[in-house]
């Protein structure tokens, strides 16, 4: 038997516990990682590929892969056991990767971060549901803490190292910007070799139909909708292209929902878990914390690089008190509730917390100190690293151990669609009020004698391209004054907006009841099931 063998009753100690996720964390880095990285270095590799008007399509690709399998990894890890589905995710991310870091073109560029996207979609979710397994909730969130780290490092390391890569021409003979993919290799091998030997939990195997039709109706609902949400801005929320998206968008969302029904405990989703009150607002909470949590992490870097002059590289260290709060905040929550038993409390100071940061970044301007804007980053990470794991865990401790699989992809899964509804919408806010603002403040600075000689200094010095932002830096400062203004105008409605969302989720938390946390793991509740079945035939 293995390190990692189970002891009796299917309880694992503390070392056990740590070798096993020293394989998921691994796992999990990749998949944090490279949502930042890609992001910071994407407008590099469109200039190099030649489709700079198709970068959003890399983008949108990986996200819908990766959003669609999520649930599916789930379900599949229930039924056929989390290592072997596991493997298939890293290494799918992995055969993605290298292809990525190979393409010729942004249309091979987007296949190949679709590819890559099918194995991120388990990277998550399967972490989770595996520490959900070997783990009690009593002690679970000592562990998730860890998990927290990994999501706090990975969104400061990613800009500094995507803007490495990007800004350089070549290492190790091979073009800068294509290491953006490929230091994921190395990663992803070591994951492998780590998770192939540690990983070993008995599977108890659920004989269950796999719902084939789910998964194509909720492609269908989907699809439509991501591409939608990602592209919208750019077509019109309101052009004959976004309502065919909602139309179709919307008849694969009731067709999965009937689906759903129809099947029963084998569904993809099974609706009886939303039957459960913990679970449901759990999840309803979730999805609003990612509406706001991902509208303020794709915000508050664009503020660093556009108003305040930051490199990407800059804009990630610059994001380091963000990833202090979210570790300090997760690892203190995890102690205390370890000892006490106690979680609600934590969920709702994390979404009043992040609620207050938001609002307070509302009342940034050009001329914010950075400190200010540093410690308002701090408060966000304290509120996301108290609310997020205590959410996951209130969700997954309302469920049975058979459905541990299917409850914690759940919950990614909604966490992603509230992210990227929440990134849309708020990219859109900014992009369309961001034109008016600015010409606002062009009108205010026009009475100024400093900008009037500004503008006589430097004819024709007021050519600004709104998707290209780079020009700024080359501009008289008088006359880049008001545009940093009307972005920073811009971006406060937005943080206005985000604390609104937020608020109401820091309303309905408060609805969260707080049921005693199980002594047991997943993996020992099996164990005594499978034990009463044996003892009653």
């Amino acid at each position: 038997m293995s390190d990692t063998a189970t002891a009796e009753g299917g309880k694992l100690t503390h070392r056990q516990i740590l070798t096993v996720l020293s394989g998921l964390m691994l796992g999990m880095f990749l998949a944090a990682l490279d949502q930042t990285i890609v992001s910071s270095a994407m407008k590099t590799i469109a200039d190099e590929l030649h489709g700079l008007s198709l970068q959003a399509w890399a983008t949108t690709a990986y996200l819908i892969t990766a959003t669609l399998s999520t649930p599916l990894y789930g379900k599949l890890s229930d039924l056929y056991g989390r290592k072997p589905m596991y493997l298939t995710a890293i290494s799918l991310f992995l055969v993605g990767s290298l292809a990525s870091g190979m393409a010729g073109s942004m249309y091979e560029l987007a296949a190949f971060r679709a590819f890559q996207g099918l194995g991120a979609g388990g990277l998550m979710s399967l972490a989770l549901a595996i520490i959900t397994d070997i783990t009690a909730p009593r002690e679970r969130s000592r562990y998730q803490g860890y998990f927290m780290a990994v999501f706090g490092i990975s969104s400061v390391a990613g800009p500094v190292v995507g803007g490495f890569f990007a800004g350089i021409d070549s290492f190790a003979g091979v073009t800068g910007w294509r290491w953006v993919f490929l230091v994921n290799v190395p990663i992803a091998l070591a994951a492998l070799v780590v998770v192939s030997k540690v990983l070993n939990i008995p599977h108890t195997r659920v004989e269950q139909k796999v719902d084939y039709w789910g998964a194509v109706a909720l492609t269908a609902g989907l699809v439509p909708l991501l591409i939608v949400a990602e592209q919208g801005r750019e077509w019109g929320w309101g052009s004959a292209g976004s309502i065919a998206m909602y139309i179709v968008g919307g008849l694969g969302v009731l067709a999965f929902i009937w689906q759903e029904r129809r099947m029963g405990d084998a569904a993809l989703l099974p609706l009886r878990l939303f039957g459960r009150p913990v679970f449901r607002t759990a999840t309803m909470v979730t999805v609003i914390q990612g509406v706001g949590m991902f509208g303020a992490m794709m915000s508050l870097p664009l503020y660093l690089q556009i108003v305040k002059g930051a490199t990407p590289t800059q804009a990630g260290l610059q994001m380091l008190p963000l990833t202090v709060g979210i570790m300090s905040a997760s690892m203190l929550s995890g102690q205390v509730i370890s000892r006490t038993g106690r979680y609600k409390a934590f969920a709702v100071a994390g979404l009043g917390l992040m609620s207050a940061a938001l609002f307070a970044l509302s009342a940034i301007g050009v001329d914010t100190p950075m400190a200010v804007v540093m410690a308002i980053a701090f408060v966000i990470g304290l509120g996301l690293g108290s609310s997020m794991q205590t959410l996951q865990l209130a969700a997954t401790n309302d469920v049975p151990a058979r459905d541990i699989g299917v409850a914690t992809s759940s919950a990614t899964f909604f966490r992603q669609i509230g992210g990227t509804a929440g990134t849309a919408v708020f990219m859109s806010i900014l992009f369309g009020t961001v034109g008016d603002r600015i010409a606002a403040a062009v009108r205010s600075a026009a009475a100024s004698p400093s900008y009037a000689a500004a503008l006589a200094a430097n004819p024709g010095g007021m050519k600004f391209d709104i998707n290209d932002t780079s020009s700024l830096a080359k501009l008289d400062p008088a006359l880049a004054r008001p545009i940093l203004e009307g972005f920073a105008s811009s971006m406060s409605t937005v943080f206005t907006v985000g604390g609104i969302v937020l608020a109401a989720g820091f309303a309905l938390v408060w609805l969260l009841k707080e049921n005693p946390l199980a002594e047991k793991s997943a993996l020992e509740q099996r164990a005594d099931e499978t034990r009463e079945l044996a003892f009653a035939h």
